[in-house]
């Protein structure tokens, strides 16, 4: 989702209203675009969530759900990049709504499944609308954009959450021995939060 690729790129600390007084965007340093784009982005986005009754982070949680299956809230926290606290909390709230169900993990007893229900899909479809709907004019479609955004996240985020790229093109955790295609990582970076992201 372009929604969360902005939200990946590098935040800046400075205040999205002191940068709007600044006349003269063009001129703006390249971070300080990113950042200001993600911001508004991801208000405008939260602002059209809020009608669902579901948060952006919720929603990366259900579309990984989706995509992926089920899997443990440690499987998930690692696949959106957050805490597993963060996670918690997050799908605590799901799970309120009834947008997702937790069921013994009959492979380890210590640990729930964390599955999508209907009416988790039924958000999701809902909130992907609001998403085409944000993005319709075409701006925010480009795929020349999306393509630059998903290798920001893939470059600076292969330091950050140590992953390795091999000849091949296959990326690995480093502290996993699955490998994904790189062509999967910049599509599950698209589902990926800010790393303390609450529900």
């Amino acid at each position: 989702m372009l929604v969360s690729l902005l939200s990946m790129v590098l935040i800046s600390p400075f205040r999205v209203g002191r940068m709007l007084r600044m006349p003269f965007t063009t001129q703006w340093p390249t971070n300080r675009l990113l950042s200001t784009a993600a911001r508004l982005v991801e208000h405008a986005w939260n602002e059209r969530l809020a009608s669902l009754g579901v948060t952006h982070a919720g929603v990366m949680a259900l579309d990984v759900l989706q995509t992926a299956g089920s899997m443990t809230q440690a499987q998930l926290a690692h696949r959106v990049r957050v805490q597993a606290q963060t996670m918690g909390k997050t799908l605590h709230r799901l799970e309120l709504h009834g947008h997702v169900t937790r069921s013994k993990n009959v492979r380890d007893r210590r640990s729930h499944l964390v599955s999508i229900t209907p009416e988790g899909q039924r958000i999701l479809e809902a909130a992907t609308q609001l998403e085409d709907e944000l993005v319709g004019d075409g701006l925010l479609t480009d795929e020349s954009l999306r393509r630059t955004l998903a290798d920001i996240i893939t470059t600076l985020g292969g330091a950050r959450w140590k992953l390795r790229v091999q000849p091949d093109g296959t990326v690995t955790d480093a502290g996993s021995p699955d490998a994904t295609s790189a062509e999967e990582v910049r599509d599950t970076a698209e589902a990926i939060a800010p790393a303390d992201t609450s529900s």
